[in-house]
């Protein structure tokens, strides 16, 4: 006989008599503000299902507990803890420089088990109460006195929509999942909660997501044409574009190598892989085609409905494309943003308690610091690919005269600068010569440039020293420093240019669904429709076509040659959303996890008295600006190792199950020992 279960990963099984779901916002009433009980008096399941105030305000409670992927506190989950740290700091692109935190001592070092908190816990970021809370709204609200059926319906469908999510969260890294379908109140005696096969789990999310579409009582989009669609009051809540394209991203990861496939990705003997929990037993085309379907049909509600679109550029200019990306993702009216979730009001740097600027800054411990593996996947920018032989940068990392992030043309009186870069370049990553600034209004860009040199202002001996003694370059890579890399993140930064901005997360996107259509439509074989979608993305930050641009790569025709250029898109395009982390788990990209990473030294260079160029240690802002002293203009690179630290996987096998065990992460062992029916994930036993 099963044990009773008091606890199943954060649900109240246990007899409940009140209904109180804490919350990490202090934002419109959500969480454990949105009863307003009667001083004195306990809010039960009775008191908040009694009254429409009450019964939003426990729908608005439940919002709370989404997702949210920027640092924010330590109470508000696992994922929100800037102790964790970010899932694309787990690939190739970026790197965490501070020790103290579940990145470096867990992953880098290999040490991650079932005793420890992945980056997003099973048990302990909000996804059960969320679940269970969302049962309890669509099992009660339908007794609401007074509260209209169209409301009804429409909590209801959020509250699926919620469910979805919620479970997509954990599906993306955990894979089958055991399915709760409804309110547990902690007296049915011993519960039978076994983990699902992986289709019975999609199918599962796919179908409160179905229920929610098609009940006709979701706004497509809150554009304010009605005082139910007001975007002021409704920002952030789910509507039918939303859900659409949440089940298409579903869709697309079901059918993506790592759950459809002809063998299991840990070798198919494990437990888990025989009763088909972490995929699907086999490989059928139409599970892509069935992604394909759900994208098309996102597409054209979007023809048919309007509003959402790509935020264009004003000004074809550098500059004008880096605003029109960065409104994009970052502006909360922007149009491209299709879900979104919030934990509090504005950034006010060390105000309360969101603590992405305030540990990114001073000291340095929320860094996400770019890879020269990320830099380099950037085109230049006309669209054609980086390589280090192109004659923009002379042949060769040393001597380059400054062209590898900008052009310095001899104009009478200085030089004129010019980006020469893919322009979302400068929006995802600070580089040497960047301005510290862009003006949100017009667009330009402003301040002082980024000293990311040796001896700089900004960068110093971050990345390495000259050693006077030995006459050398040391390499220091600092640990708690920005700029460790060569480089420094711009992605929900932006110089604290977000401060007095609303602290959203961009959940779903609109440029996110064109390249996600692309990839479907590739692997379908649908090439040359593929790349029209890529084309869209690309043209807003002012890019030439992909396939003519990389004309040796034949993608017109080569499928795997396009796809891989479709998860270089998603990289450049979705820094620090989640995405290429999914992708890499998606593709079972061993090679990235395997392989090493490396940053870039920068060196000034300025005329000697002999004519030649030479090596300059200084700072240019202080007494060579001061003197009358040009921006420096021409440097040398030398591309180098990360050190500190080298993460476990790097050099092992990438076709190993050592390597492939990471594929997915370990459920709790004192989940498993609970003996409900979860069974542990491939290599965690």
């Amino acid at each position: 006989m099963k044990p009773h279960i008091q606890l199943f990963a954060g649900i109240a099984l246990a007899a409940l008599t009140t209904i109180a779901t804490t919350s990490c916002t202090d934002e419109i009433k959500l969480g454990s503000n949105a009863l307003e009980k009667p001083s004195g008096s306990t809010v039960t399941k009775d008191t908040v299902f009694n009254s429409p105030i009450y019964t939003e305000q426990f729908l608005n409670s439940i919002y709370a507990l989404q997702y949210y992927g920027l640092p924010y506190n330590a109470n508000c989950g696992t994922s929100a803890s800037p102790w964790s740290g970010k899932f694309d700091q787990l690939t190739d692109c970026w790197v965490m420089h501070w020790d103290n935190n579940t990145i470096y001592k867990a992953y880098y070092s290999g040490t991650l088990d079932a005793n420890q908190d992945p980056l997003l816990s099973y048990k302990n970021d909000n996804v059960w109460k969320a679940v269970r809370a969302a049962w309890l709204l669509i099992e009660n609200v339908n007794d609401v006195p007074g509260l209209s059926e169209e409301k009804k319906q429409s909590f209801i469908a959020q509250a699926r929509c919620l469910i979805a999510a919620r479970y997509f969260d954990l599906f993306a890294v955990y894979g089958g999942l055991p399915i709760i379908d409804h309110s547990y109140s902690g007296t049915e005696g011993a519960y039978d909660m076994p983990r699902a096969t992986l289709d019975s789990t999609v199918t599962f999310m796919v179908d409160q997501l179905d229920e929610a579409i098609n009940s006709g009582a979701l706004p497509w989009a809150y554009n304010g044409n009605t005082t139910e669609t007001d975007a002021t009051n409704n920002t952030g809540r789910w509507t039918k574009a939303g859900a659409m394209a949440l089940k298409a991203k579903i869709l697309t990861f079901a059918a993506s190598p790592i759950y459809n496939a002809a063998q299991g990705y840990y070798g198919g003997s494990s437990e888990a892989e025989q009763k088909h929990m972490v995929w699907y037993g086999d490989f059928k085309q139409e599970r892509w085609e069935k992604a394909l379907k759900a994208c098309q049909d996102f597409f054209d509600a979007l023809n048919a409905n309007g509003w959402y679109e790509l935020t264009q550029a004003e000004s074809k200019t550098p500059d004008g494309y880096r605003q029109a990306y960065r409104m994009g993702y970052a502006y909360q009216g922007s149009k491209e943003i299709l879900h979104s979730t919030r934990v509090g009001g504005i950034d006010a740097f060390k105000a309360g308690t969101y603590t992405w600027h305030q540990w990114l800054d001073n000291p340095a411990r929320q860094n996400c610091l770019p890879t020269e593996e990320y830099v380099e996947m950037f085109p230049w920018a006309d669209g054609t690919p980086f390589d280090w032989k192109s004659d923009s940068i002379k042949g060769k990392v040393e001597g380059a005269k400054g062209q590898l992030f900008y052009k310095y043309e001899k104009v009478r009186g200085g030089f004129k600068k010019t980006a020469s870069r893919d322009p979302r370049l400068y929006e995802e990553c600070i580089v040497n010569g960047q301005m510290t600034s862009l003006d949100w209004t017009t667009g330009k860009s402003n301040g002082d440039v980024y000293e990311l040199w040796v001896g700089g202002a900004d960068a110093g001996n971050f990345v390495a020293r000259y050693d006077e003694t030995s006459k050398k370059i040391v390499k220091t890579e600092a640990l708690s420093k920005r700029y460790a890399t060569g480089y420094d993140q711009n992605k929900y930064y932006m110089n604290q240019d977000y401060l007095r901005k609303f602290t959203q997360w961009v959940y779903l996107s609109l440029d996110e669904m064109y390249l996600m259509y692309a990839e479907c439509l590739a692997q379908c074989d649908r090439l040359d429709d593929a790349l029209k979608q890529v084309d869209i993305v690309r043209a807003r930050v002012g890019l030439k076509g992909l396939a003519l641009k990389n004309p040796s790569l034949d993608l017109h025709n080569n499928k795997q040659n396009l796809i891989n250029e479709i998860l270089r898109e998603r990289a450049c395009e979705l820094g620090l959303s989640n995405n290429h982390y999914y992708d890499m788990i998606r593709y079972k990209r061993g090679d990235w996890m395997t392989k090493k990473l490396h940053g870039l030294i920068t060196y000034r260079m300025e005329q000697g008295p002999t004519g030649g160029y030479i090596r300059q240690y200084i700072p240019w802002r202080g007494a060579n600006k001061d003197g009358g002293a040009k921006e420096p203009t021409r440097f040398e690179y030398e591309k180098f190792t990360i050190q500190n630290r080298q993460h476990y996987l790097w050099d092992k096998d990438p076709q190993s199950q050592e390597v492939a065990k990471w594929y997915l992460w370990p459920f709790p062992k004192t989940e498993i020992n609970k003996h409900y029916g979860l069974v542990q994930n491939p290599g965690w036993e």
